[in-house]
């Protein structure tokens, strides 16, 4: 969510602090993936914000993605990672929860605190934008006979 590995080891070592403060209050196993998922997302929504006050991008830099095994088209990849780190932060926590952890609408809404509505609508919205933007980028559409379609 970060798109800065940097900052997502900070991150990482913020919410295993606070485990280790919270340990007692852990349940179970599931417990504590939820507890671990919740407190994560809501610490990256909340430095993404700050970020935004303060740091800028320029157009034409990279936005820091983090470089991952390639898969069948790095271009795509690397353009449908640039326009992910565009989308407002609790878009991109959504999106980042639905196609990255895997999770169902109703498990995010659960990690989130966020009305299942909301949940699908983000997803709706933000597919539709990263659609609408691949699409003008690439002058085509996103869908094509040869190429994997973006869900």
């Amino acid at each position: 969510m970060l798109w800065d590995r940097h900052e997502a080891e900070d991150l990482a070592q913020e919410v295993f602090l606070r485990l280790h403060r919270s340990v007692r209050e852990v349940q179970s196993d599931a417990h504590l993936l939820a507890w671990l998922r919740q407190v994560t997302t809501r610490l990256a929504i909340d430095r993404l914000r700050r970020q935004s006050r303060h740091a800028t991008v320029p157009l034409e830099g990279d936005p820091g993605v983090a470089q991952e095994p390639a898969g069948d088209d790095p271009l795509l990849e690397r353009r449908l990672r640039a326009l992910i780190a565009q989308l407002p932060a609790p878009a991109r926590a959504v999106v980042v929860l639905r196609y990255q952890e895997d999770l169902d609408p109703l498990e995010i809404a659960e990690t989130l605190a966020m009305p299942l509505n909301t949940v699908k609508s983000h997803l709706r919205r933000s597919l539709e934008s990263l659609r609408d933007r691949l699409e003008s980028a690439a002058g085509s559409p996103a869908a094509s006979p040869d190429g994997p379609a973006i869900p």
